[in-house]
């Protein structure tokens, strides 16, 4: 009996030092792999830091559309042909990226399905933001962000359809309408509120923006972290799904500025489809995935959404450093241009026009 009692206490001691082994309330366990239930400290962190985050997201899309032109943006709606470039990079190019991603790394099917689910996601809050730390063009923003998200109640159903024929029926996939419903209202009263501001207020509406876009840069850091933290467990995945989750959105922001560009729109225009594109709605992915399959399906695809976040965000800063460089490159270039051609006209004593400049100067 004592030997018995001392293996025990031998293999429970082995199991508590063996970081490979899996708790015993784990829903999975293979030895190596394992995906806890929630548990009430989850729940209330969930429930805390959703509220949190919601308040601050409403803060900063009101702050957002302290930015818009009422002008501009009803510009966008009457004339949307920037509106439809976003719309065929978002419903065009992401879920063609993410099929043809899924049949060259030859995922497994369940892989394959919510790699796709997250190419179907209309454009994500986050992209507003960035793209007014690049200079884009905030009307085109907002108005795509909204266009999206709203037109994602048609077009997920359908491009999940196309694509997803050859590894599941598209019918066990859960559509979250009422999530996304309320994130398509959690966008447009805010930024109602804040292009009604501008238009009242414009002065006032530059001091929030300023306030906001600071936020807007916490938050975003903030729901990646919140991101880790809500996604318990210790589980491996397939290092394709870590590649997948590398290219895509690099792909995104690339194809997204390159058809902007052979559509004819503008340089600041490209920038901001380019983030609308690549920048997806990553906490809808993640809900749909998680009424849809089941805790074994799960294991091998539940940690997607986070690592497709990730790396949007890692290739956004790039894009941002990338272009506050060149911005300061290219004010400098133009300084130098601006005083030597200054000291030319004194030189020669010619003062054309009074002074005016060309627009191609400005």
């Amino acid at each position: 009996m004592q030997t018995n009692f001392l293996s025990q206490q031998f293999n429970a001691g082995f199991l508590a030092e063996n970081s490979t082994a899996c708790p015993a309330n784990a829903t999975i366990c293979d030895g190596t792999s394992c995906v806890l239930p929630d548990d009430n400290f989850n729940q209330t962190l969930s429930v805390v830091l959703s509220t949190v985050l919601t308040i601050m997201l409403a803060l900063v899309m009101f702050s957002m559309g302290c930015n818009v032109d009422l002008k501009n943006f009803l510009r966008h709606i009457k004339r949307p042909w920037g509106i439809f470039v976003g719309f065929l990079c978002q419903f065009g190019i992401m879920p063609l990226t993410a099929f043809l991603l899924s049949l060259a790394f030859n995922v497994l099917p369940i892989q394959a399905v919510v790699v796709m689910i997250m190419g179907c996601c209309p454009g994500g809050t986050a992209s507003n933001v960035i793209a007014y730390w690049v200079d884009g063009d905030m009307d085109l923003s907002i108005s795509m962000t909204t266009c999206s998200t709203l037109l994602a109640m048609g077009m997920m159903p359908l491009c999940l359809f196309i694509y997803t024929k050859m590894w599941t029926d598209s019918d066990a996939i859960v559509l979250p309408y009422d999530s996304i419903g309320t994130s398509l209202v959690a966008l447009v009263i805010p930024v109602s509120f804040g292009i009604f501001v501008n238009y009242k207020w414009p002065s006032k509406a530059k001091i929030i923006l300023k306030v906001g876009s600071i936020v807007g840069a916490v938050l975003i850091v903030l729901i990646a972290v919140v991101g880790g933290i809500l996604y318990r467990g210790s589980w491996i995945i397939s290092p394709k799904l870590w590649i997948i989750g590398t290219i895509f959105p690099a792909a995104g922001y690339t194809l997204g500025f390159f058809l902007a560009r052979v559509a004819g729109l503008s340089w600041h225009r490209c920038r901001t489809v380019s983030l609308e594109t690549g920048m997806q709605n990553t906490q809808l992915c993640s809900t749909i995935v998680q009424l849809s399959f089941t805790p074994e399906q799960l294991e091998l695809m539940f940690t997607f959404p986070l690592i497709y976040s990730i790396f949007q965000l890692l290739f956004a800063l790039l894009i941002l450093g990338g272009y506050r460089l060149y911005r300061r490159h290219r004010v400098k270039t133009k300084t130098d241009v601006e005083k030597t051609e200054q000291i030319e006209d004194s030189n020669s004593n010619a003062k054309i026009n009074g002074g005016f400049v060309s627009d191609e100067m400005k």
